[in-house]
């Protein structure tokens, strides 16, 4: 039994639908995570990111330990009251922003070393400081352990090295933990695209015990057919009675395909950042709209999602927006976007509960939408 309680309400093959409830809401899962990485969903305020559906954000380790500081954010309150956002927030441990910073970085069996990009600043994160940074300071829900991520492609004896190191980082950063009834600690399955390593990684997630567990280590680079391949036997090997977070992705189609697959929980920067190149996504797929076509185009981006950037604008006036470069192109967009993603996660979890997951899958590919599959 982990720190939250996780009710799944039904499964529909390997695809489940469930509610992680927590002290500060419920999590109705399958759930996308917005990414909020320094504290703030990027070109949007937080009522926007709430009225989209989403019941979770997701903040960064060491974005906000360089600024505005930890320690900072503790005596303004904690994240929550410093970002304006009161329901659940998981924060990445740190792990990919120390790979994406390679050059800078020195890994040892103590910690990660590395230098701020900002100002070259020496700074130190072991798995002890990243949980209780997370834990104590930033006061986040849902806490994730400290991992060496490695980059794709990565040799088998690289990615059981990492995966190792993980395990015992992730012991010690439970130590410190403890037990706690407010908040959640989450382990970290790795192996690249080894099962063996995979199974390895799950066995000492198991043996340590974590209130969730995630994967990582694809949408790197492998493509969306070995993501699947992993995914076909990845999630299985954690607890079915445990929430299973995959990091980082992705595309909706990615979405979909692991939900089919079991998993519950997603975080990405996708939807904002496409918003933020003109790129709005739809049931049909992704449309580009700074192309001529929607000059003219009166009609809204979806007029059936309860978001007004989906609903009450033309193609045309944001075709316009995005051409004559206004920053509410930008906003725009990335409110449908989010707003979107949320409407494909509510859709699997109305699918799931009735039976009909299969039926919302083949709809989707086919670029049609959940309405008109009968779910």
């Amino acid at each position: 039994m982990g720190a939250f309680p996780f009710d799944i309400q039904a499964i529909d093959g390997s695809a489940r639908t469930a509610v992680l409830r927590t002290p500060r809401g419920e999590i109705r899962t399958p759930a996308f995570m917005p990414v909020g990485t320094a504290g703030a969903v990027k070109a949007l305020t937080m009522d926007q990111v709430r009225a989209s559906g989403a019941d979770i954000i997701l903040g960064n380790t060491v974005h906000l330990m360089l600024r505005p500081g930890a320690e900072r954010v503790a005596r303004l309150g904690g994240l929550h009251r410093f970002a304006g956002w009161e329901g659940p927030i998981l924060t990445d441990s740190g792990g990919f922003q120390v790979m994406s910073l390679a050059t800078l970085t020195k890994i040892s069996e103590e910690a990660a070393v590395f230098a701020s990009p900002e100002d070259g600043s020496r700074h130190v994160l072991s798995p002890e400081r990243s949980v209780a940074i997370q834990a104590d300071l930033l006061g986040s829900d849902i806490v994730m352990q400290l991992d060496e991520c490695v980059a794709w492609p990565a040799t088998e004896t690289r990615a059981a090295e990492a995966l190792r190191l993980s395990a015992r980082w992730g012991a010690r950063g439970k130590a410190v933990f403890g037990a706690r009834e407010s908040q959640a600690l989450f382990g970290i399955q790795q192996g690249s695209t080894f099962e063996a390593l995979r199974r390895e990684s799950s066995e000492r997630l198991i043996d340590t015990g974590y209130d969730g567990y995630a994967i990582v280590g694809l949408a790197v680079g492998e493509g969306h057919g070995a993501m699947c391949e992993v995914l076909d036997y990845a999630p299985g090997l954690l607890p079915a009675d445990r929430p299973r977070y995959l990091m980082g992705v992705g595309k909706p189609v990615d979405l979909v395909e692991a939900v089919a697959r079991g998993v519950d929980m997603f975080d990405c920067v996708l939807p904002t950042r496409s918003g933020r190149h003109g790129q709005a996504w739809t049931w049909a797929g992704s449309i580009n709209l700074k192309s001529a076509r929607f000059a003219e185009d009166e009609t809204p981006l979806d007029p059936d999602i309860a978001c007004p950037a989906s609903r009450d604008y033309s193609k045309a006036y944001l075709h316009h927006l995005v051409k004559s470069r206004e920053i509410l192109a930008q906003v725009m967009l990335s409110w449908h976007n989010l707003a979107f993603y949320q409407a494909l996660m509510s859709a699997m979890r109305k699918a799931i509960a009735h039976g009909r997951f299969d039926a919302f899958r083949s709809a989707f590919h086919a670029g049609l939408r959940p309405t008109e599959t009968g779910d």
